[in-house]
């Protein structure tokens, strides 16, 4: 597809700018191996449980958006589910698993180490820059105070915040309103099809997927990407 120039851009964050995926197992089990002890439960056998449940309780799209906005709290009821899967009382328990697991997740997250590099390069040229990502308001915004990130960006629209997230079409109007530019001259970058790519597409905006990992599209995507990214560098080269 033939370019168009970029006026404004919309990021993601989770998995786009930060590093918010890698370590998920390992904070995961450090947290078990760590709380589950003075409670008399196997670690190990939690961890299981863990596994499966986590997949239950995300899979589902609208706990996945109500329980998103808090994820301490959900955090605590996936371990609460996988507790009672494995028949094990243990007060206080999934209380502690879920903080000490969001303290380790906290420590683990890194931006990605092109990051900052291409964010300083569209604000030296000037470009309109929003942050656009769902979520718990505390947890995004804390992202955003420890890794500098606020600087960059004339906007930020954190779901916890404004009320509703995406895919709603209220979030990427606010966005581009904010930004005062037109969805036909801006861009957004994320990892998610359909929230980051499909969605804004469909007011016009033009979709960047990051595909960090070089898997490529999913099996029968309805979703088109104006461009596939494996680094956020190769933005750079859209202006031209």
């Amino acid at each position: 597809m033939t370019a168009a120039p970029i006026a404004a851009l919309l990021f993601d964050l989770d998995d786009t700018l930060l590093d918010y995926s890698s370590g998920v197992d390992g904070s995961w089990a450090g947290a078990c191996h760590a709380c589950c002890p003075q409670a008399s439960v196997d670690p190990a056998a939690l961890l299981g449980e863990l596994a499966e449940t986590r997949r239950w309780f995300w899979d589902d799209p609208e706990r996945h958006r109500r329980e998103r906005v808090n994820m301490l709290g959900a955090w605590q009821h996936i371990v609460e589910f996988a507790l009672e899967r494995l028949g094990c009382a243990a007060p206080g328990l999934a209380a502690a698993v879920a903080g000490d697991f969001a303290a380790r997740r906290r420590e683990g997250m890194r931006l990605f180490p092109d990051a900052l590099e291409v964010l300083e390069h569209f604000r030296r040229q000037g470009v309109p820059l929003a942050l656009v990502t769902n979520g718990d308001a505390v947890q995004q915004r804390d992202k955003i105070e420890r890794h500098g990130l606020g600087r960059f960006f004339d906007a930020i629209l954190i779901e916890g915040e404004f009320g509703t997230g995406k895919p709603e079409e209220v979030v990427y109007h606010h966005a581009l309103q904010a930004l005062g530019a037109s969805a036909t001259t801006a861009w957004m970058v994320g990892d998610h099809l359909e929230w980051d790519v499909g969605a804004p597409q469909r007011l016009g905006v033009r979709g960047v997927w990051m595909d960090r990992e070089g898997r490529g599209l999913p099996s029968g995507s309805v979703v088109r990407p104006h461009r596939i990214i494996r680094a956020l560098d190769e933005l750079i080269v859209l202006e031209r």
